[in-house]
């Protein structure tokens, strides 16, 4: 379990990496033709000394092969996209335009004379930087990008460079030597990264285009490669279902042993709406303790499972629940109810925060419970602030809290139970930072006191926004017992920040959620009737992603990494040494 939430920590900081690429394609399209215009005006100013109007019209001839090559670049990528050709065009001309601009700077300070040999080096270095480029990201095979490394660069030098100077130029022995180099060392990165993740993940590059090519909605090559990872288990759902007498009314807080994620969209990132559409829209689905080892790899699996969802068994029903109990220790705090015999336990370390409750949590909750003859311990991670994995201390704290709540549950009385629900559907509630389910409440009325719990669709919360909202409530004399969230890993947008989500409370006020819950919390109440409560238990098999996924793709993000770091070190040093020829 340590293991895998270490895999899981370690891919999700190397995110970060893929905030390199600009955010609009638009951005590296104007990108692209300033950084063209500072390449003309370096060489005809920084090495050729001619005037502006001796050269002016090589702008216009620079920045029309740029755009035509950005166009005829798209046919050779396996995915078509114009956003990659433009994003690659953009990173490779910044290369040339420095090794220029290096040039200059070095005939500056070592007081010589400036070289022609900066300007076709700096064309086989961009001819280099798309040889690594297109092996990696845009899916052409080594052969491939050999053929294609020059068509931009050597189409921009053709309309930079007066053509009496192109043989001269291009056959420079000192450029071609340097620049060879530096073709060689990009396959041989190439190729050795590609294998970086073996035995585990066959080829690095085919796993990092699956998961750009995700990044636009394509999920097929991410779910296929994961789905070979995937192993058969069973997973259970549980649900607590209230309804009125007469039928009409009914709601049900979910917890299903399956995880949200792995990322959006794929597989089941989605599924606690997915759930809750299921559910015709009147449920909360919480976070059970559960990690990502139990992530749906495709919508095949997700659609299996949501369609066995109706398949339950009736485990308990009654009539009455027991008044809330809150236990907290030190940082730690559990609220409990308990249906019958079946204790809900609400586990949070807000406003401290924490990742994912480990399994080892709820095992011994269980164990406790069942030594108590409890039936069905039903445990959330209400996942409601931001926060590292959970210490020791704090974890047994966590438990200390959670065997006081059970013990101090079974000393409670019951009473007969009433209810009432409401959430934001046809209310004009929408936020980057919330998901497509929206926010829901839960009024319970046990012993003619009223007691409130909020749902929000979300990926956990902003620290301190649960206390915020809790203290409104109270000051309205509301009782407001939790807010939980759905850890969804739907993305209303995407976030370009290290976490990739929004979580609530981020970009939406605290002020602005509390009055969307105080005006749910009112219609909940508006709507309350006595009902009652029936366990229900669903077991699906289905195919799960599983623990080793986790550890094989961080071994080859580590394993790429290293190799990177290695190759990059060596071609900065031999580039310095370019600089004193």
């Amino acid at each position: 379990m340590e293991q895998e939430s270490d895999d899981v920590s370690n891919i999700h900081d190397r995110f970060s990496l893929t905030l390199v690429n600009p955010g609009s394609k638009y951005f590296s399209l104007v990108g692209s033709l300033v950084v063209g215009i500072v390449i003309v005006l370096s060489t005809y100013f920084g090495y050729l000394n001619l005037e502006f109007n001796e050269f002016w019209y090589r702008i216009p001839m620079v920045l029309g092969a740029i755009a035509a090559m950005q166009l005829l670049d798209i046919k050779f990528a396996k995915k078509k996209e114009y956003s990659k050709s433009l994003h690659s065009s953009l990173f490779g001309n910044m290369l040339w335009v420095v090794t220029i601009l290096m040039g200059i700077l070095a005939s500056i300070v070592l007081s010589k004379d400036t070289s022609l040999f900066f300007i076709t080096f700096g064309m086989i270095l961009f001819a280099s930087f798309r040889i690594g480029l297109y092996t990696t990201t845009l899916g052409a095979s080594l052969k491939k990008a050999w053929a294609i490394a020059f068509i931009q660069p050597l189409a921009m030098f053709l309309v930079l460079i007066p053509q009496e100077s192109w043989i001269p130029m291009l056959s420079n022995p000192i450029a071609l030597g340097y620049g060879f180099t530096f073709l060689i060392i990009a396959t041989a990165w190439s190729v050795v990264t590609d294998r970086a993740g073996r035995p585990g993940m066959k080829s690095t590059h085919k796993t990092i285009q699956a998961y750009l090519a995700s990044q636009g909605n394509d999920v097929s090559d991410a779910e296929e490669l994961m789905g070979e990872h995937a192993t058969e288990t069973k997973v259970a759902t549980f649900q607590i279902k209230l309804s009125s007498q007469d039928g009409k009314n009914e709601f049900r807080m979910v917890l299903p042993e399956i995880h949200p994620g792995p990322y959006h969209p794929v597989g089941g990132s989605n599924i606690p709406y997915l759930i809750y559409k299921n559910l015709s829209s009147s449920a909360m689905v919480m976070h059970s303790i559960s990690d990502h080892a139990l992530n749906l790899p495709s919508r095949n699996e997700v659609d299996n499972y949501l369609n066995n969802l109706q398949n339950f068994e009736i485990k308990e029903e009654g009539m009455k629940c027991t008044e809330p109990v809150v236990v907290q220790i030190n940082k730690a705090r559990v609220t409990g109810i308990l249906f019958g015999n079946n204790p809900l336990l609400l586990l949070s370390l807000s406003p401290h925060g924490m990742e994912d409750i480990p399994n080892y949590i709820k095992k011994e909750i269980e164990q406790y419970g069942n030594n108590r003859n409890y039936t069905k311990i039903m445990t959330v991670d209400c996942h409601n602030a931001m926060g590292e994995e959970i210490s020791k201390e704090d974890g047994e704290d966590m438990l200390k809290a959670a065997k006081s709540c059970l013990d101090s549950l079974i000393t409670k009385d019951s009473f007969p139970i009433e209810f009432g629900y409401a959430n934001t559907e046809g209310m004009d509630v929408w936020a980057e930072d919330i998901g497509m389910g929206g926010l829901g409440i839960t009024c319970l009325k046990i012993n003619n006191k009223k007691y409130f719990l909020g749902w929000a669709d979300a990926n956990n919360m902003e620290n301190g926004v649960r206390e915020k909202i809790i203290e409104d409530f109270s000051n309205n004399g509301n009782n407001l017992l939790e807010i939980c969230t759905s850890d969804t890993h739907y993305a209303a947008v995407k976030a370009r920040n290290r976490n990739g989500y929004y979580q609530l409370g981020l970009i939406t006020s605290s002020d602005k959620i509390s009055k969307w819950l105080s005006k749910i919390a009112e219609n909940s109440q508006s709507n309350i009737t006595s009902g009652k409560y029936e366990i229900l238990e669903n077991e699906t098999k289905v195919r799960v992603m599983g623990k080793s996924i986790y550890e094989d793709y961080s071994k080859a993000l580590d394993n790429s990494l290293k190799i990177t770091k290695i190759f990059v070190i060596a071609s900065l040093g031999l580039f310095i040494t370019s600089l004193f020829l």
